[in-house]
């Protein structure tokens, strides 16, 4: 049987203008995970993220990341959220 469950996301990336310039990317990646931990209910080894997503994040380099994002997160059967970039 398929229980998989699929939502679109959006997910603020605020928190990462705390942090030093050196580390807003990092920060970004780190509040992708946990907003999909939050959300799903799952640990942090169950999130997979899609290199679209890492290089969304990234495309603007270390110092300027996006300050939202939109994603796709699906979970599987077996408990792991694999997170996509949203069409």
């Amino acid at each position: 049987m398929a229980d998989e469950v699929t939502r679109i996301m959006v997910i603020p990336l605020r928190g990462a203008k705390l942090v030093p310039r050196s580390r807003r990317t990092e920060r970004a990646v780190k509040d992708v995970r946990a907003a999909i931990m939050r959300h799903m209910k799952v640990d942090a080894e169950h999130v997979w993220i899609d290199k679209s997503v890492n290089e969304k994040l990234w495309e603007n380099g270390i110092r300027n990341p996006p300050n939202k994002i939109t994603v796709k997160a699906t979970k599987f059967d077996d408990g792991l959220v694999e997170v996509t970039l949203s069409e």
